[in-house]
């Protein structure tokens, strides 16, 4: 039998594994603490409040079919109403549409928007699964960098200047993955107005924008224009299992987007669909529950902050735990992450490299921790490890600032 299959597509040449899916493969071991994941906490999510609103869809033989592509209506009109609240505008359920978790979503629109070698701007350091779903459409990635107010929109108004037209600009608005930062109301703003000024589509990636601490996520960047399209899910707030996300986008954005998700997989579950269904209009619940997680990660991500700069002193900046699931930290001492890496494994502590979030290299010195599946003693037990680590390769000649 002849061993030479036929070829694959070409466009699998320049896509490669996500760094972070590797990574926890190699460091799933219990006696290492896990600060790589972009986990939320099991021990968090209301197992006995889904079983039950299994059981009361499962009454219903209809939640064994197939439902409608765009996600089953009235899962459709709860987010509309809820999207409705968020944007201080009326969202008719036709612009709503619900897909297999926000990736999916992600994945779909970059289908309907992007033609191979259309310009997409994105955040550096960037979403990772954002740039997975861009190269594989054959986008050409100009990033634009971050600070602490987000994405830098003077620079890409300053590449719109030069005469760059993308097809899309992507923004992890609050509580940046990896960068753990929010973009600023003046900076939404803008960003709208450039999208309708240019003609360009806004993709305004938002899973984390409810898991605010102290001080509530500022208003979309969809309020301020229709060219902007959002994303959310149930993953962070209730469990990713549900596999629940959903887009708010124009009628045509959706319709477009249905055809492919028909090719793709004809529809989604109509049972998890049913469950989230009734855990998002259950708004006494769903508020008090979403404050507990509010709480619990509010309380883990300062801990890991204040360990952190306790620990390396100037030797570290470290982003503020204003909300969401990460931390970014850089050292200053020029250490470089990717090498630190295997000997952090070996003293029992696992980051993400930033420079598995750079877009054209860079952020050799960066790290990301996610704070959210281990309490306070575990996470500083874990900055202790970093620090012994990091001594060891010869980074730093005390754990004293």
């Amino acid at each position: 039998m002849s061993t030479n299959l036929p070829r694959l597509s070409g466009k699998l040449d320049g896509l490669r594994s996500s760094a972070i899916r590797d990574l926890l493969e190699l460091t799933s071991r219990d006696e290492i603490i896990g600060l790589a994941g972009g986990l939320p906490d099991a021990a968090l999510m209301p197992r006995d409040r889904i079983a039950a609103a299994a059981d009361r869809a499962l009454t219903d033989t209809g939640v064994l079919q197939y439902t409608e592509s765009s996600g089953w209506g009235p899962l459709r009109a709860v987010l509309a109403e809820r999207e409705s609240a968020r944007l201080g505008r009326p969202v008719p359920t036709a612009e709503i549409f619900v897909t297999h978790g926000s990736q999916q979503a992600l994945s779909l629109l970059a289908e309907v928007l992007l033609d191979p070698g259309a310009l997409v701007v994105v955040e550096d350091p960037a979403y990772v699964g954002a740039l997975q779903v861009f190269r594989a459409a054959g986008a050409r990635i100009v990033a634009v960098p971050l600070d602490e107010q987000g994405m830098r929109v003077d620079l890409l108004r300053e590449l719109l200047d030069r005469g760059e037209r993308p097809a899309a600009v992507h923004t992890v608005s609050n509580f940046h993955n990896p960068g753990g930062v929010t973009l600023s109301p003046a900076r939404r703003a803008e960003l709208a107005d450039l999208a309708e000024r240019f003609g360009f589509w806004v993709i305004e990636d938002d899973p984390y924008g409810e898991l605010w601490f102290d001080t509530p996520a500022p208003a979309p960047v969809a309020t301020g224009s229709r060219s902007v399209i959002r994303l959310s899910s149930t993953s962070k707030i209730i469990a990713p299992t549900l596999r629940v996300g959903w887009m708010v986008a124009p009628d045509r954005v959706c319709r477009a987007v249905e055809l492919l998700k028909q090719g793709a997989d004809l529809c989604g579950s109509a049972l998890t669909q049913q469950i989230a269904t009734e855990l998002l209009a259950d708004r006494t619940w769903l508020d008090a529950h979403v404050d507990t997680i509010r709480a619990t990660y509010s309380h883990r991500a300062k801990a890991l902050v204040h360990a952190v700069r306790a620990a390396f002193g100037d030797r570290i900046t470290c982003t503020e735990a204003a909300g969401g699931m990460f931390v970014w930290a850089a050292f200053t001492d020029g250490t470089d992450t990717s090498a630190l890496l295997p000997t952090a494994v070996d003293h029992g502590v696992a980051y993400v490299p930033g420079a598995a979030f750079a877009v054209d290299g860079g952020y050799r010195d960066a790290l990301r921790m996610c704070f959210t599946t281990s309490d306070a003693p575990v996470l500083e037990q874990a900055v202790e490890r970093l620090v012994r680590a990091h001594a060891a390769v010869g980074g730093a000649q005390s754990s004293q600032p």
